[in-house]
Protein backbone atom coordinates (compact mmCIF):
# COMPACT_ATOMS: atom_id res chain seq x y z
CA UNK A 1 0.00 0.00 0.00
CA UNK A 2 1.36 3.56 -0.93
CA UNK A 3 1.75 6.11 1.73
CA UNK A 4 -0.85 8.37 0.36
CA UNK A 5 -3.59 5.33 0.56
CA UNK A 6 -2.24 5.38 4.20
CA UNK A 7 -2.55 8.69 5.07
CA UNK A 8 -6.30 9.10 3.16
CA UNK A 9 -7.55 6.17 5.21
CA UNK A 10 -6.51 7.82 8.07
CA UNK A 11 -7.58 11.14 7.48
CA UNK A 12 -10.86 9.23 7.35
CA UNK A 13 -10.75 7.35 10.18
CA UNK A 14 -9.81 10.23 12.65
CA UNK A 15 -12.55 12.09 10.72
CA UNK A 16 -15.01 8.85 11.72
CA UNK A 17 -13.96 9.55 15.19
CA UNK A 18 -14.40 13.54 15.62
CA UNK A 19 -16.69 13.16 18.84
CA UNK A 20 -13.27 12.58 20.73
CA UNK A 21 -12.81 16.11 21.42
CA UNK A 22 -10.07 18.68 20.06
CA UNK A 23 -7.18 17.89 22.61
CA UNK A 24 -7.76 13.79 22.42
CA UNK A 25 -7.69 14.15 18.18
CA UNK A 26 -4.81 16.21 18.69
CA UNK A 27 -2.87 13.63 20.53
CA UNK A 28 -4.47 11.07 18.28
CA UNK A 29 -3.01 12.96 14.88
CA UNK A 30 0.54 13.87 16.41
CA UNK A 31 1.00 9.83 17.43
CA UNK A 32 -0.13 8.92 13.91
CA UNK A 33 1.97 11.23 12.13
CA UNK A 34 5.12 10.06 14.36
CA UNK A 35 4.16 6.71 13.28
CA UNK A 36 4.31 7.50 9.70
CA UNK A 37 7.27 9.49 10.23
CA UNK A 38 8.92 5.98 11.16
CA UNK A 39 7.50 3.86 9.19
CA UNK A 40 7.81 5.66 6.16
CA UNK A 41 10.14 8.47 6.25
CA UNK A 42 9.97 11.45 3.69
CA UNK A 43 12.35 11.91 1.17
CA UNK A 44 14.43 15.05 -0.28
CA UNK A 45 13.11 16.33 -3.53
CA UNK A 46 16.73 17.10 -4.03
CA UNK A 47 19.16 14.18 -2.89
CA UNK A 48 16.64 11.73 -2.82
CA UNK A 49 17.60 10.82 0.96
CA UNK A 50 15.60 10.01 3.68
CA UNK A 51 15.12 12.56 6.54
CA UNK A 52 13.20 13.39 9.69
CA UNK A 53 11.99 17.20 9.26
CA UNK A 54 11.77 19.37 11.90
CA UNK A 55 8.75 19.54 14.10
CA UNK A 56 8.52 23.19 14.41
CA UNK A 57 8.29 25.28 11.53
CA UNK A 58 6.47 28.86 10.55
CA UNK A 59 4.89 27.37 7.49
CA UNK A 60 1.20 26.53 8.31
CA UNK A 61 -0.34 24.79 5.77
CA UNK A 62 -3.96 24.35 7.32
CA UNK A 63 -3.73 26.87 10.50
CA UNK A 64 -5.49 29.73 11.15
CA UNK A 65 -2.36 31.37 13.93
CA UNK A 66 -0.95 34.45 13.16
CA UNK A 67 2.14 34.79 11.06
CA UNK A 68 5.16 36.94 12.64
CA UNK A 69 5.26 39.67 10.13
CA UNK A 70 9.42 40.10 10.60
CA UNK A 71 9.66 36.63 9.87
CA UNK A 72 7.40 36.45 6.20
CA UNK A 73 9.36 39.84 5.39
CA UNK A 74 13.01 38.00 5.46
CA UNK A 75 12.72 35.83 2.30
CA UNK A 76 15.91 33.68 3.58
CA UNK A 77 14.57 32.82 6.54
CA UNK A 78 10.90 31.61 5.16
CA UNK A 79 13.22 29.64 2.38
CA UNK A 80 15.20 27.86 5.21
CA UNK A 81 12.16 27.09 7.58
CA UNK A 82 9.48 26.17 5.14
CA UNK A 83 11.52 24.26 2.53
CA UNK A 84 13.00 22.09 5.83
CA UNK A 85 9.77 19.91 5.62
CA UNK A 86 10.94 18.85 1.51
CA UNK A 87 14.36 18.98 1.54
CA UNK A 88 16.49 17.47 3.88
CA UNK A 89 19.08 19.96 6.16
CA UNK A 90 22.47 19.76 3.89
CA UNK A 91 20.11 20.71 0.84
CA UNK A 92 18.46 23.23 2.27
CA UNK A 93 21.93 25.29 2.59
CA UNK A 94 22.25 25.12 -1.01
CA UNK A 95 19.83 27.88 -1.51
CA UNK A 96 21.17 31.08 -3.34
CA UNK A 97 19.04 34.08 -2.67
CA UNK A 98 19.69 37.08 -4.85
CA UNK A 99 21.48 39.82 -3.47
CA UNK A 100 23.34 42.41 -4.11
CA UNK A 101 25.50 43.33 -6.50
CA UNK A 102 22.64 42.60 -9.27
CA UNK A 103 21.06 44.35 -12.41
CA UNK A 104 17.96 46.72 -11.30
CA UNK A 105 16.59 45.92 -14.27
CA UNK A 106 16.58 42.55 -15.18
CA UNK A 107 17.83 41.15 -11.65
CA UNK A 108 21.20 39.25 -13.31
CA UNK A 109 23.10 38.02 -10.50
CA UNK A 110 26.93 39.34 -11.16
CA UNK A 111 29.65 37.26 -10.50
CA UNK A 112 31.64 39.43 -8.70
CA UNK A 113 30.34 39.88 -5.49
CA UNK A 114 32.02 43.75 -5.01
CA UNK A 115 30.84 46.94 -5.97
CA UNK A 116 26.95 48.29 -6.19
CA UNK A 117 23.72 47.46 -8.37
CA UNK A 118 24.46 49.11 -11.92
CA UNK A 119 23.16 47.89 -15.30
CA UNK A 120 24.27 45.19 -17.09
CA UNK A 121 25.72 45.09 -20.93
CA UNK A 122 22.51 43.03 -22.22
CA UNK A 123 20.10 45.90 -20.35
CA UNK A 124 21.98 48.51 -21.90
CA UNK A 125 22.11 47.29 -25.42
CA UNK A 126 18.66 46.03 -25.44
CA UNK A 127 15.95 48.27 -23.09
CA UNK A 128 13.39 46.20 -21.63
CA UNK A 129 9.60 46.98 -22.05
CA UNK A 130 9.11 46.08 -17.79
CA UNK A 131 10.16 48.64 -15.10
CA UNK A 132 12.17 45.65 -13.32
CA UNK A 133 12.23 41.88 -12.35
CA UNK A 134 12.85 40.85 -9.02
CA UNK A 135 13.59 37.03 -7.98
CA UNK A 136 14.21 34.85 -4.61
CA UNK A 137 17.02 33.28 -5.39
CA UNK A 138 19.59 31.85 -8.29
CA UNK A 139 17.75 28.96 -10.51
CA UNK A 140 20.40 26.32 -9.23
CA UNK A 141 20.19 23.37 -6.65
CA UNK A 142 17.94 22.89 -4.58
CA UNK A 143 15.99 25.54 -5.88
CA UNK A 144 16.00 24.21 -9.32
CA UNK A 145 14.86 21.04 -7.86
CA UNK A 146 11.99 22.36 -6.25
CA UNK A 147 10.59 24.13 -8.90
CA UNK A 148 11.25 20.83 -11.15
CA UNK A 149 9.18 19.07 -8.99
CA UNK A 150 6.36 21.31 -8.83
CA UNK A 151 6.35 22.25 -12.22
CA UNK A 152 7.34 18.76 -14.28
CA UNK A 153 6.57 16.15 -11.53
CA UNK A 154 3.18 17.82 -10.41
CA UNK A 155 3.89 17.97 -6.65
CA UNK A 156 1.61 20.32 -6.37
CA UNK A 157 1.55 20.67 -2.69
CA UNK A 158 4.47 22.37 -3.29
CA UNK A 159 2.45 25.72 -4.28
CA UNK A 160 1.65 26.76 -0.91
CA UNK A 161 5.09 26.83 0.23
CA UNK A 162 6.73 28.15 -2.66
CA UNK A 163 3.90 30.69 -2.53
CA UNK A 164 4.42 31.63 0.46
CA UNK A 165 8.43 32.32 -0.42
CA UNK A 166 6.98 34.37 -3.51
CA UNK A 167 5.18 36.71 -1.31
CA UNK A 168 7.88 37.06 1.01
CA UNK A 169 10.03 38.71 -1.73
CA UNK A 170 7.01 40.55 -2.95
CA UNK A 171 7.01 42.15 0.29
CA UNK A 172 10.66 42.68 0.02
CA UNK A 173 10.38 44.66 -2.98
CA UNK A 174 7.12 46.12 -3.34
CA UNK A 175 4.96 48.43 -1.28
CA UNK A 176 1.54 46.37 -1.73
CA UNK A 177 -0.04 49.99 -1.22
CA UNK A 178 1.50 50.68 -4.66
CA UNK A 179 0.58 47.95 -7.02
CA UNK A 180 -2.94 47.33 -8.53
CA UNK A 181 -2.61 44.20 -10.28
CA UNK A 182 -0.93 40.61 -9.30
CA UNK A 183 -0.93 39.03 -13.29
CA UNK A 184 0.13 35.31 -13.61
CA UNK A 185 2.03 34.48 -16.82
CA UNK A 186 -0.55 32.74 -18.70
CA UNK A 187 -0.32 29.26 -20.20
CA UNK A 188 -1.04 28.15 -23.88
CA UNK A 189 -4.49 25.99 -23.53
CA UNK A 190 -2.69 23.27 -24.90
CA UNK A 191 0.24 23.03 -22.23
CA UNK A 192 -2.30 23.72 -19.68
CA UNK A 193 -4.04 20.67 -20.45
CA UNK A 194 -1.05 18.75 -20.72
CA UNK A 195 0.65 20.17 -17.25
CA UNK A 196 -3.08 20.28 -15.55
CA UNK A 197 -1.98 23.43 -14.02
CA UNK A 198 -0.83 26.80 -14.32
CA UNK A 199 2.12 27.00 -11.96
CA UNK A 200 2.24 31.07 -12.11
CA UNK A 201 -1.31 31.00 -10.83
CA UNK A 202 -1.16 28.44 -8.20
CA UNK A 203 2.29 30.24 -6.57
CA UNK A 204 -0.47 33.37 -6.15
CA UNK A 205 -3.69 31.27 -5.52
CA UNK A 206 -2.73 31.39 -1.74
CA UNK A 207 -1.34 35.29 -1.26
CA UNK A 208 -4.80 36.70 0.42
CA UNK A 209 -4.73 33.63 3.05
CA UNK A 210 -0.55 34.25 3.75
CA UNK A 211 -1.22 38.25 3.65
CA UNK A 212 -4.05 37.73 6.35
CA UNK A 213 -2.65 35.43 8.69
CA UNK A 214 0.11 38.39 8.94
CA UNK A 215 -2.09 40.97 9.09
CA UNK A 216 -1.04 42.79 5.63
CA UNK A 217 -3.97 44.50 3.92
CA UNK A 218 -3.64 43.27 -0.21
CA UNK A 219 -7.44 43.81 -0.32
CA UNK A 220 -6.90 46.38 -2.91
CA UNK A 221 -4.78 44.53 -4.94
CA UNK A 222 -6.70 42.01 -7.69
CA UNK A 223 -5.95 39.39 -9.07
CA UNK A 224 -5.18 39.10 -13.13
CA UNK A 225 -5.62 35.51 -14.21
CA UNK A 226 -7.82 36.41 -16.97
CA UNK A 227 -5.80 39.35 -17.92
CA UNK A 228 -3.41 38.06 -20.30
CA UNK A 229 -4.17 35.03 -22.86
CA UNK A 230 -1.57 32.76 -24.44
CA UNK A 231 -3.32 32.22 -27.73
CA UNK A 232 -0.30 31.37 -30.17
CA UNK A 233 1.58 28.10 -29.34
CA UNK A 234 5.27 28.33 -29.05
CA UNK A 235 8.16 25.86 -28.94
CA UNK A 236 10.27 25.20 -25.75
CA UNK A 237 12.56 28.73 -25.13
CA UNK A 238 15.10 26.07 -23.93
CA UNK A 239 18.03 25.93 -26.54
CA UNK A 240 16.94 28.64 -28.84
CA UNK A 241 19.13 31.84 -29.25
CA UNK A 242 18.08 35.51 -28.71
CA UNK A 243 16.90 36.14 -32.11
CA UNK A 244 15.17 32.84 -31.98
CA UNK A 245 13.91 32.93 -28.64
CA UNK A 246 12.26 36.61 -29.52
CA UNK A 247 10.65 35.41 -32.48
CA UNK A 248 9.25 32.31 -30.99
CA UNK A 249 7.55 34.56 -28.60
CA UNK A 250 6.98 37.59 -30.84
CA UNK A 251 3.01 38.29 -30.61
CA UNK A 252 2.15 35.23 -28.34
CA UNK A 253 0.38 37.18 -26.17
CA UNK A 254 -3.22 39.14 -26.09
CA UNK A 255 -4.87 41.52 -23.69
CA UNK A 256 -8.19 40.21 -23.13
CA UNK A 257 -9.83 43.82 -21.43
CA UNK A 258 -7.85 46.99 -22.01
CA UNK A 259 -10.55 49.13 -19.83
CA UNK A 260 -9.17 47.50 -16.48
CA UNK A 261 -6.22 48.40 -16.70
CA UNK A 262 -5.54 51.77 -17.55
CA UNK A 263 -3.05 53.55 -15.86
CA UNK A 264 -2.35 50.81 -13.36
CA UNK A 265 0.59 49.77 -11.63
CA UNK A 266 1.16 45.47 -12.11
CA UNK A 267 3.13 43.00 -11.12
CA UNK A 268 3.57 40.06 -13.45
CA UNK A 269 4.42 37.00 -11.86
CA UNK A 270 6.08 33.78 -13.16
CA UNK A 271 7.77 30.89 -11.52
CA UNK A 272 11.63 31.37 -13.39
CA UNK A 273 13.19 34.21 -15.37
CA UNK A 274 16.19 33.32 -17.61
CA UNK A 275 16.09 35.40 -21.06
CA UNK A 276 13.33 37.60 -19.46
CA UNK A 277 12.15 36.98 -23.12
CA UNK A 278 8.55 35.92 -21.95
CA UNK A 279 8.31 38.73 -19.05
CA UNK A 280 9.17 41.09 -22.12
CA UNK A 281 6.76 39.74 -24.38
CA UNK A 282 3.98 40.00 -21.76
CA UNK A 283 5.04 43.58 -20.36
CA UNK A 284 4.30 44.68 -23.53
CA UNK A 285 0.51 44.05 -24.48
CA UNK A 286 0.06 45.18 -21.31
CA UNK A 287 1.88 48.66 -21.65
CA UNK A 288 0.15 48.84 -25.07
CA UNK A 289 -2.99 48.17 -23.07
CA UNK A 290 -2.52 50.95 -20.90
CA UNK A 291 -0.59 49.35 -18.15
CA UNK A 292 0.99 52.43 -16.15
CA UNK A 293 4.32 50.19 -15.25
CA UNK A 294 4.77 46.48 -15.05
CA UNK A 295 7.53 44.82 -13.02
CA UNK A 296 8.31 41.04 -13.16
CA UNK A 297 8.68 38.77 -10.06
CA UNK A 298 9.77 35.35 -9.76
CA UNK A 299 10.90 32.47 -7.41
CA UNK A 300 14.19 31.72 -9.65
CA UNK A 301 16.39 33.78 -11.85
CA UNK A 302 18.66 31.75 -14.35
CA UNK A 303 22.63 33.36 -13.94
CA UNK A 304 23.79 35.55 -17.10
Amino acid sequence: MKIHDVKKRIANFISDHDHYGCAARDILVRGIESGLQMFFPPKCLTCRAFFNPPENTNFKENKKEKTDIAWLQDHVRVFNEVMALFICPDCVKEFQPVESPFCPICGVVFKSREGDDHLCETCIRFPRQFNGAKAVGVYSGCLMSLIHSFKYRGKIQLAKPLGKLLFSAFLRHFDPETIDFIVPVPLHIKRFRERGFNQAYLLIKNWPAIADTAGINIADIKEGREMLERYRWTHPQTGLGRKERIANIKGAFHLKDHSVIEGKRIVLVDDVYTTGTTANECAGALLKGGAKQVDVLTLARGLG
